[in-house]
């Protein structure tokens, strides 16, 4: 699949569930009203989402929330994409996920064929990091990180850097990362869905804060590209990475080569636009896919350039109304 602006898309994030265990400031409001199950694809329908696009192109899947690993009977899904890695159809298959689940569930998605996933970890300071979700135990995530390494998958922490909550913690983290084999993950917060505070406060530009680690840390540029919007440099004094995901300071928009499919069947060509396409009528109208397929290529060809984000200080609405839950890691 190849873009008006010709970017080839190869890689599709996949949310299963709009539902999370967590309720972290920056994705979620306190209070969510949460998608009727009617709505929501089944696995099975899922599973024809991605049988859609491995057949159109794309080589990398990330399974996404909400958090994934809340969904009930997911590693059906798992087992059938698993089976995709195994017949050569499918070169990778990942997941994003807070952790509270991988205690249960690491071990069967390493047999699964999953090879690495990334953990999202603001904080690790137990006060701290339940103030950041809500609800969330420092512990039980770090036990399933535990279980995760037991289980041989390779792990990167994502971050969300946020201005006066966790700025003080970057080289810890990066210490604590160094300590275990870990790769680290800087994200700049994204104006999406209405949250009851003023971004502006909390949004933390990584420019600043990579000059900032300088003075501390040999940070060399790095050749290494994930299929996702980081830059990485690599840090001399522990032998991995850290990446920075800049989407307000620094955009990555031009080499894009990715798309998004909610819970829903909806089909966002951007994180960032409102540009979409409803795979959900297609799926239920017909047990063919062709109509699916005919919506995904029409879709394709209205990839926007780039994104609209910004975060402006008094703003009464989000640069994009749905949440990230929503929407998908």
């Amino acid at each position: 699949m190849i873009d008006p602006y010709g970017r080839s898309i190869t890689y599709l994030r996949l949310s299963v569930t709009d539902r999370c265990d967590f309720r972290c400031g920056y994705c979620m409001a306190e209070t969510m009203t949460f998608l009727p199950k009617a709505e929501v694809l089944t696995l099975e329908e899922l599973e024809r989402v991605c049988h859609a696009f491995i057949g159109l192109g794309v080589a990398k899947l990330r399974i996404t929330g909400g958090e994934p690993l809340v969904r009930r009977d997911i590693m059906l899904l798992f087992r059938a994409l698993g089976r995709r890695l195994k017949d050569g159809t499918l070169q990778t298959l990942t997941l994003t996920t807070n952790g509270s689940q991988l205690a249960r569930y690491a071990g069967e998605l390493a047999a699964c064929g999953v090879r690495r996933i990334n953990v999202s970890l603001d904080s690790l300071d137990p006060q701290r990091f339940e103030a950041i979700t809500r609800r969330g135990h420092l512990q039980t995530v770090l036990d399933g990180i535990t279980a995760a390494r037991e289980a041989g998958l390779a792990v990167k922490i994502n971050t969300v850097a946020l201005k006066g909550i966790n700025d003080d913690e970057f080289d810890e983290l990066i210490a604590w990362c160094g300590s275990r084999g870990f790769d680290l993950c800087l994200i700049e917060t994204m104006p999406m869905g209405a949250i009851g505070h003023d971004r502006a406060d909390r949004y933390l530009p990584l420019k600043g804060v990579q000059a900032d680690l300088e003075r501390r840390w040999t940070l060399i540029p790095s050749l290494h590209r994930s299929d996702g919007p980081a830059r990485y440099m690599e840090i001399a004094e522990t032998g991995r990475r850290i990446g920075f995901i800049t989407p307000l300071s620094h955009n990555f928009c031009a080499s894009c080569n990715r798309v998004r499919v909610t819970c829903t069947g909806t089909l966002y060509l951007c994180l960032g636009q409102e540009d979409s396409a409803d795979l959900r009528m297609p799926l239920r109208a017909s047990r063919s896919d062709i109509p699916l397929v005919a919506t995904i290529e029409d879709a394709i060809a209205r990839k926007p350039k780039g994104h609209a984000f910004a975060v402006e200080r008094g703003a009464t609405r989000p640069a994009v109304a749905r949440f990230m839950s929503h929407t998908g890691g």
